[in-house]
C-alpha cells in the first residue's frame, strides 16, 4: 500500500512539473512573462493602424516598425500610444529585438510642425532599442524646404540615441531597406494586410492562452484525483470510477478541440506556401509558425503526461473496485463457510451400531457434496486474491490475510471432513468387530444349550460334542475380541464412556461364554476318557441362566445377551467430546534486500516518513490549540459557548498543550538531527522515553473528554471554529490524534528495525521498540485501572500497576465456618485481576452501554490480597493454564485459570518477581533489626507475654506451616487426604483440576483437610501409613493417574512394585494387566481399607510444593514491616 501511494505521488508530482513547464513555456512563447499584454485587450487601438509591424527586416535583421501617414496622430491618447508601441515591440523574438528596431515615419503628406511633433513623441515613448530612424519628409515645396532648414536648426532638439535620417522619396528609402521588405504604400513588394495580421495575432494568442488554461485545468484535475479518498463499498467505488472517467473524457475532448484550433492556425499561416510553393514567408510569419508549432508540441506533451497519470489513477480505482468486490465476496463466502463449519461440527455422533454408522456416513457424504459448491467458491475467491497479489495490487497487506484465511477454512473443512469420515470408518470397524463377537457369542451359547446331555453321557457322544465345540472355537479367530487393551488403544479417539462400557460388556460376555465352553470341555473330556454310571439326563435350558440367583460373570452376560435390554443398550447414542481444530496461522516472511544500498534507501524512506508525519502532527496540535482551545478564552467568542461548557477546557483537551510543546521544542528537533543517520534514530527515542509518559495522562483523561464532547458536539462554538479553520473533520477527530500518534511510533520503529538489522543502531532500535510497547501497555493498563469502582482506598498507595487481565477464578476457604465452605464455588467466577506492587485486586467486569469511550467496561471492586501475605503455586496438574494464589498460609486459596499458557507464565513470573523482591526486603530489614538489637540494651518483657508462651506460639506456627506445606502434592496441583481411614471414595478438592465445573455433587466438606474433625483426629504426632511392596485389593475407583490411561476399579487386585521419586509408586493392575504410576497419598485411599494394608507401619512423609511466599518465610521477622493498608476480603 505504501509503495503504491509513493508511486502515485511520484506520478502526480511528475504531472505537475510537466504542466507547470507547459504554462511557463506558453508565457515565454508569447513573451507574456515579460509584458503581459494581449492583442485582444488593445484590439481597437491596433485597428487605428497609426503604427504597425509589417514583418519587414533591415539589412542585419532588424524589425521594421512603420508609422504611416495618420492625420490624427497628435490626437492619439498617450495610454493608447504607449500600449501599441509596447505590444509591437514585444512580438519579435528576443534575439531580433536585441539588435534594435528600424522606424519608418511616413510624413509625406504632413506639415513640418507635425513631423517635428511626431518625432519628438515617438522618441519619448518608444520602449525598445532603436537602430535607425528613417523619416519621409513632406513632399510639398514649401514644407520640404522648411523641413530642411528647420531640421538643421533643430537637430539638437531632435537628437535621439540613434541617427535620424530625413528622406525625400521612397527611392531613397529603398537604399536603406530592401524593396522586398517594404510594404506597397512605401514602394515595396511585401504582402501585408493589417486586418489579417490582427486576426492572426489574436488567434495565436488565444491559442496560447488556451494551452495554458488546459495545463492549469489538468493540474487541478490531477490534484483532485490524487487527493480523492477511496470509498469502502462497491457502489461508491463504481460511482467514483464512472465520475472520474467522465471528467477525464471531457478533458480529453477539450484537449482535442485545442489541438484542432492550433492546427487551423498553423494551416492558415502556411496556406500561401501550400498554394504557391515559391512563396516565401516573411520573418514574422515564420516566427508565428514556430510559435504555433511549439504550442502544439506543448499541448501534446500535456496530453501525454495526463494520459500517463490517468492510467495509473484508473488502475488504482479499478484495483479498489476489485478489492471492494473481493471484500464483499469474502464476507459472503466467510459467512457461508461458517455455517458449513457449524453444520459439520454437528457430526459428533460416532453411531451405536453398524447400520447407524453407515447412515451417518451417508449423511456426511451428502453434506460434503452440498458443501462442495461453497468450498469451490472460497477456493476461486482465494485464487482471485492470489492473482491480485501477483499483479502487485496496492492493498496486498489486506488481501493476503483474507486469502490465507480462505485457504485455511477450505483446508480445515477438508481436513475435518476427512477426520470425521475416518472416525466414522473406525467406528464402523469397531461396531463390526463388536457385532461379530456378539453374534459369535450368541451362536456359542445356542450351541451349548442345544447339545443333548443324554447323548454326551456316552464316550462317542462326548467326543462328538467335543468336536463340535472345538470346531466352533476355531471359528472364533476371526470373530472374537482377542485383546481388550488393544481395542482401547486402537480406538481410543472414538471411545466415549457409553461406547467403552458397551465394549467392556461385549468382552465380558465373550469371556463368560469362553469360560462356559472351557467347563463344558472339561466335563466332556472326562466323559470321553472314563464312563460313569448313568445319570438322569436333564437338558440345559436358556431360561435356567436367567432364573438362577448365581451372579457369576457368565450367567450375568448371558442375561445381558438374551434380554431385550441388550438391544436398548446397543442403541444408546454414544457421544464423544468435540475435537479442537488446530488453527493454522500462515506466516509471511518478509523479503530481505540483497543490496545494502537498497536498505539504505528504505531506511531513508522510513526516517523521511517519520519526520514528515511528525511535522504534520505538530502542526495539527498547534491548529487545535490555537483554533479551539485558545478560542475558548476569546471574549469575542464567549457568547457562543454554553455555560455548561465554560471552564471545561482542561477536561476537553487534557494535557495536549504539554504534548505539543514536547514534540515541537524537543522531539521534532531531535528527530531532524538523525535524517542522515536513520539507523541511529533509536537513540533519539531512548533519550526522550521518559517524556513519552505524558501520553498516559492524556489517555486517562480521554474518556472524560469524549463524554464532554458528545454532550456538546452540536455547539455553535465548535461549528464556528471548524468553519474558520476550514476543517473537513470535527474536533473529536483531532482529539484522537495523540492516541493515534503514540501507536504509530512502534510501527515505524519496526519498519526501521527490519531494514537495520546489521547496522550499528539495531540494538537501540530494538530497545526503543520495546520501550514504546511498554508505554503502550502501561497506557492500556492505566485505562483499565481508572475504570475500577467501589474501592475505598487510594489506588496510588498500592504501588505501580504491573499487570491486568480477565481470568476464571475458583475459591476455597480452608479455615472457616461450614457455611462459608459450602459457598465455595465449583463453577468459576469471572474476575478481572489487577496486580500492583503491594496488592492484587479482584474485580468484576461490567459492560456499559453507550458509544466510544462511554462503552468501555467498568470494574466493580470485590476484594484484594496484601502481597505481603500472598503465596503462589505455579503449576496445577492437568491444566497448563492454571495456577494458585493463596493467602495467609492457605487459609484462602484462589485457583486462577488464564486464557492461555503464555498469559499464565507472564503473570506467574511477575508475581514471582514481586514476592522475591519482598522476601529480599524482609531479609534486609531483619538483618538490620538484628544488628540494632545486638548494639542496644535489652528491653523489659511485656507483662502479658512469657518466654514459654512465645516458644509455644512459635512452635505452633512452625507446625502449622509444616502441615500446610506437606499437605500438597509435589506437583503443586492437588491436596490429598492424609488420613485414609476417614476417606470414602476419592474426594476431590477445589485445588484439583479434575473437579468438573458442572459436578453438582461435589462439596468442600468432603475434603478432610478442610474440616476441623480431620485436624483434631490427626493430632499433632500422628503419622501416615507407610507403604511396602506387595499385593492389595482396591477399595475405591481411581480414574486418573500420572498417566491418564491408567485406571483401577474397586475390587481390582494390584501389586505395588517399587517406589519412585516425588512420592510416586509404580503399580501393576493384576486384573487388567495395566501398569502405571500413582501418588502415594492417592494410593493410601485406594487400599486404605484393604486387609493387606493393616500391617503397614506408620511413618511421616512430606512432599514438596512448588510454592513461593514471603509470608511463610519471613512472617516472624517482618511483622513490623507489613504494608499500611488494610486487606478487604469479599
Amino acid at each position: 500500500m505504501r509503495c503504491w501511494l509513493k508511486t502515485e505521488e511520484m506520478a502526480l508530482e511528475e504531472l505537475m512539473q510537466r504542466l507547470n513547464a507547459v504554462s511557463q513555456c506558453a508565457d515565454e512563447v508569447m513573451h507574456q512573462d515579460i509584458i503581459p499584454l494581449y492583442a485582444a485587450d488593445i484590439q481597437d487601438q491596433l485597428k487605428k493602424q497609426f503604427a504597425y509591424l509589417s514583418g519587414g527586416r533591415g539589412g542585419d535583421g532588424c524589425p521594421v516598425i512603420t508609422f504611416p501617414d495618420y492625420p490624427a496622430f497628435s490626437e492619439i491618447p498617450e495610454k493608447e500610444f504607449q500600449n501599441v508601441l509596447t505590444y509591437l515591440t514585444s512580438i519579435p523574438s528576443l534575439r531580433d529585438t536585441g539588435i534594435g528596431f528600424i522606424l519608418v515615419i511616413d510624413r509625406r503628406q504632413d506639415k513640418w510642425t507635425s513631423v517635428k511633433a511626431s518625432i519628438l513623441r515617438i522618441a519619448a515613448s518608444f520602449p525598445g532599442n532603436l537602430q535607425l530612424v528613417l523619416v519621409l519628409r513632406p513632399t510639398g515645396f514649401f514644407h520640404r524646404a522648411l523641413s530642411d532648414i528647420a531640421f538643421k536648426f533643430n537637430r539638437d532638439e531632435l537628437k535621439m540615441k540613434v541617427p535620424i535620417i530625413m528622406l525625400g522619396s521612397v527611392s531613397e528609402l529603398q537604399s536603406y531597406i530592401d524593396k522586398t521588405q517594404l510594404t506597397e504604400d512605401l514602394g515595396g513588394t511585401l504582402d501585408y494586410c493589417h486586418n489579417r495580421w490582427l486576426s492572426r495575432r489574436t488567434a495565436i494568442e488565444g491559442f496560447a492562452q488556451k494551452v495554458k488554461q488546459t495545463a492549469q485545468i489538468l493540474q487541478s484535475f490531477g490534484t483532485e484525483l490524487a487527493e480523492t479518498e477511496l470509498p469502502n463499498d462497491v457502489q461508491s467505488t463504481s460511482s467514483l470510477l464512472a465520475t472520474h472517467t467522465e471528467k477525464k473524457d471531457k478533458m480529453k475532448e477539450d484537449i482535442r478541440l485545442a489541438v484542432e484550433q492550433g492546427d487551423d492556425i498553423l494551416g492558415s499561416i502556411t496556406q500561401p506556401v501550400t498554394e504557391n510553393p515559391e512563396y516565401k514567408l516573411n520573418q514574422d510569419q515564420l516566427d508565428n509558425q514556430t510559435t504555433v508549432e511549439r504550442l502544439l508540441a506543448q499541448l501534446h506533451e500535456t496530453e501525454t503526461a495526463f494520459d500517463e497519470f490517468w492510467i495509473k489513477h484508473q488502475q488504482k480505482l479499478e484495483q479498489c473496485l476489485h478489492l471492494r468486490n473481493f471484500e464483499q465476496n469474502f464476507r459472503e463466502v466467510k459467512a457461508a463457510l461458517d455455517i458449513v463449519s457449524e453444520r459439520l461440527s454437528a457430526f459428533t455422533d460416532v453411531g451405536n451400531s453398524c447400520s447407524h454408522v453407515e447412515h451417518i456416513l451417508k449423511d456426511l457424504a451428502n453434506f460434503e457434496e452440498k458443501s462442495r459448491v461453497r468450498i469451490l467458491q472460497a477456493r476461486m475467491l482465494a485464487s482471485e486474491g492470489d492473482a491480485f497479489i501477483q499483479s502487485n495490487h496496492y492493498a496486498v497487506d489486506s488481501i493476503i490475510p483474507k486469502c490465507s484465511e480462505l485457504h485455511h477454512l477450505c483446508d480445515a473443512f477438508t481436513t475435518e471432513t476427512e477426520r470425521r469420515r475416518n472416525l466414522l470408518n473406525k467406528s464402523l470397524e469397531l461396531h463390526s468387530i463388536l457385532e461379530k463377537s456378539m453374534q459369535w457369542c450368541d451362536e456359542g451359547i445356542y450351541l451349548l444349550a442345544s447339545q443333548p446331555v443324554d447323548k454326551c453321557q456316552s464316550q462317542d457322544g462326548a467326543e462328538s460334542a467335543l468336536q463340535e465345540i472345538e470346531k466352533f472355537l476355531d471359528t472364533g479367530a476371526g470373530n472374537k475380541i482377542k485383546e481388550l487393551n488393544k481395542i482401547y488403544r486402537e480406538y481410543a479417539h472414538i471411545l466415549s464412556e457409553d461406547l467403552k462400557e458397551h465394549v467392556q460388556k461385549v468382552f465380558q460376555k465373550q469371556e463368560s461364554m469362553e469360560e462356559m465352553f472351557q467347563k463344558r470341555q472339561v466335563s466332556l473330556k472326562k466323559l470321553a476318557a472314563k464312563q460313569t454310571r448313568p445319570v438322569q439326563p436333564v437338558a440345559p435350558r436358556p431360561e435356567a441362566f436367567v432364573k438362577s440367583s448365581c451372579t457369576s460373570p457368565g450367567k450375568q452376560l448371558y442375561e445381558y445377551g438374551s434380554s431385550s435390554e441388550s438391544t436398548a443398550l446397543r442403541r444408546v447414542n454414544y457421544r464423544r467430546g468435540k475435537s479442537e481444530m488446530t488453527e493454522v496461522h500462515p506466516s509471511r516472511g518478509g523479503s530481505t534486500m540483497d543490496d545494502e544500498e537498497n536498505l539504505a534507501v528504505l531506511r531513508q524512506h522510513v526516517i523521511n516518513e517519520l519526520i514528515e508525519t511528525e511535522r504534520a502532527y505538530v502542526e495539527e496540535l498547534l491548529c487545535v490549540l490555537e483554533g479551539y482551545a485558545a478560542e475558548m478564552d476569546n471574549p469575542l467568542m464567549a457568547h457562543l459557548i454554553s455555560p455548561e461548557l465554560q471552564n471545561k477546557k482542561d477536561i476537553l483537551f487534557g494535557n495536549m498543550e504539554e504534548i505539543y510543546h514536547f514534540h515541537n521544542r524537543i522531539f521534532l528537533r531531535e528527530l531532524e538531527n538523525y535524517v542522515e543517520y536513520p539507523e541511529l534514530v533509536g537513540r533519539c527515542f531512548l533519550d526522550q522515553m521518559e517524556d513519552f509518559q505524558i501520553y498516559e495522562k492524556y489517555c486517562q483523561n480521554k474518556p472524560r473528554s469524549e463524554s464532554l464532547w458528545r454532550q456538546f458536539s452540536d455547539s455553535i462554538f465548535f461549528q464556528e471554529c471548524q468553519r474558520k479553520l476550514d476543517h473537513k473533520l470535527s474536533l473529536d477527530s483531532y482529539l484522537l490524534k495523540p492516541v493515534q500518534r503514540i501507536t504509530k511510533y512502534q510501527l515505524l520503529l519496526k519498519e526501521m528495525l527490519k531494514y537495520s538489522k546489521n547496522c550499528e543502531g539495531a540494538e537501540d532500535l530494538q530497545e526503543a521498540l520495546t520501550s514504546i510497547l511498554g508505554i503502550l501497555k502501561a497506557v492500556n493498563d492505566s485505562m483499565h485501572q481508572i475504570a475500577i469502582t467501589g474501592y475505598d482506598g487510594n489506588l496510588n498507595e498500592l504501588g505501580k500497576l504491573l499487570m491486568q487481565g480477565s481470568f476464571n477464578v475458583w475459591t476455597d476457604h480452608k479455615k472457616g465456618h461450614s457455611k462459608v465452605k459450602d459457598l465455595a464455588r465449583f463453577k468459576p467466577m469471572q474476575r478481572h485481576l489487577f496486580l500492583h506492587e503491594k496488592a492484587v485486586l479482584f474485580c468484576k467486569k461490567r459492560e456499559e452501554n453507550g458509544e466510544g469511550y462511554e462503552k468501555a467496561p467498568s470494574y466493580s471492586y470485590k476484594h484484594s490480597l496484601n502481597m505481603a501475605a500472598v503465596g503462589i503455586t505455579e503449576n496445577v496438574k492437568g491444566d497448563a493454564k492454571k495456577f494458585e494464589i493463596w493467602y495467609n498460609a492457605r487459609e484462602e486459596v484462589y485457583i486462577i485459570q488464564a486464557p492461555t499458557p503464555e498469559v499464565k507464565a507472564t503473570w506467574v513470573n511477575e508475581i514471582r518477581k514481586v514476592l522475591t523482591s519482598q522476601l529480599q526486603a524482609c531479609r534486609e530489614a531483619s538483618q538490620h533489626r538484628t544488628l540494632e538489637q545486638t548494639q542496644s540494651l535489652p528491653l523489659p518483657a511485656s507483662s502479658c507475654t512469657s518466654p514459654s508462651q512465645n516458644h509455644i506460639r512459635n512452635t505452633k506456627k512452625m507446625e502449622e506451616k509444616k502441615a500446610d506445606l506437606t499437605s500438597q502434592e509435589s506437583y503443586g496441583t492437588t491436596v490429598a487426604p492424609k488420613y485414609p481411614e476417614k476417606a470414602k471414595g476419592w474426594s476431590k478438592t477445589s485445588h484439583s483440576l479434575d473437579a468438573s465445573e458442572e459436578n453438582d455433587g461435589w462439596s468442600s466438606a468432603e475434603d478432610p483437610l478442610n474440616s476441623s474433625d480431620a485436624e483434631e483426629e490427626g493430632g499433632g504426632g500422628g503419622g501416615e501409613i507407610k507403604l511396602t511392596p506387595g499385593k492389595y485389593t482396591v477399595v475405591t475407583d481411581y480414574e486418573k493417574g500420572v498417566s491418564e490411561e491408567f485406571t483401577v476399579k474397586s475390587g481390582d487386585l494390584v501389586q505395588l512394585v517399587r517406589e519412585g521419586e516425588d512420592g510416586l509408586w509404580y503399580i501393576k493392575n493384576l486384573s487388567t494387566g495395566r501398569e502405571g504410576w500413582i501418588p502415594a497419598n492417592n494410593l493410601l485411599m485406594l487400599i486404605g481399607n484393604s486387609k493387606s494394608a493393616q500391617s503397614l507401619s506408620s511413618s511421616e512423609s512430606g512432599t514438596a510444593s512448588s510454592t513461593l511466599s514471603t509470608s511463610s518465610s519471613c512472617s516472624d521477622s517482618c511483622n513490623a514491616s507489613s504494608t499500611s493498608f488494610s486487606d478487604v476480603k469479599g
